[in-house]
C-alpha cells in the first residue's frame, strides 16, 4: 500500500462543531501521527494541524469530510513521496 505524508489545516469558526469535527478525526486515527491545536482566543477562533500518513484516497476523503462540516475551513498539504510499508529510512534519502 503506498501512503503519503500530509497536513491538513484546519480552522474551526464554530466551536460548537468540534465534536462532529473530533468523531470524524477518531474514524481516520490509525492515520493521524500528530495533531496540535491553538485556540485564538483574540479572533474567538481555533487553528488546528493534523498530520496523518495515509493512502492519497484517506487524506482526501477525511479532508472533504472535514470541509462539509459548517464553521471549518481545510486545506491540505501533501509530501511529494509517496512511502510503501517495507521503505526503510534510506529508501526516503
Amino acid at each position: 500500500m503506498e501512503t503519503r505524508v500530509a497536513l491538513l489545516a484546519i480552522i474551526v469558526e464554530k466551536p460548537e462543531n468540534t465534536e462532529k469535527m473530533n468523531a470524524l478525526l477518531h474514524q481516520y486515527s490509525d492515520y493521524i501521527f500528530g495533531r496540535m491545536g491553538v485556540p485564538y482566543r483574540r479572533r474567538g477562533i481555533n487553528v488546528i494541524s493534523i498530520a496523518v500518513d495515509a493512502p492519497s484516497d484517506v487524506i482526501s476523503e477525511l479532508a472533504g469530510k472535514l470541509g462539509r462540516l459548517e464553521g471549518l475551513s481545510v486545506k491540505a498539504a501533501y509530501s511529494r513521496h509517496t512511502f510503501r510499508d517495507q521503505d526503510t529510512d534510506e529508501d526516503r534519502q
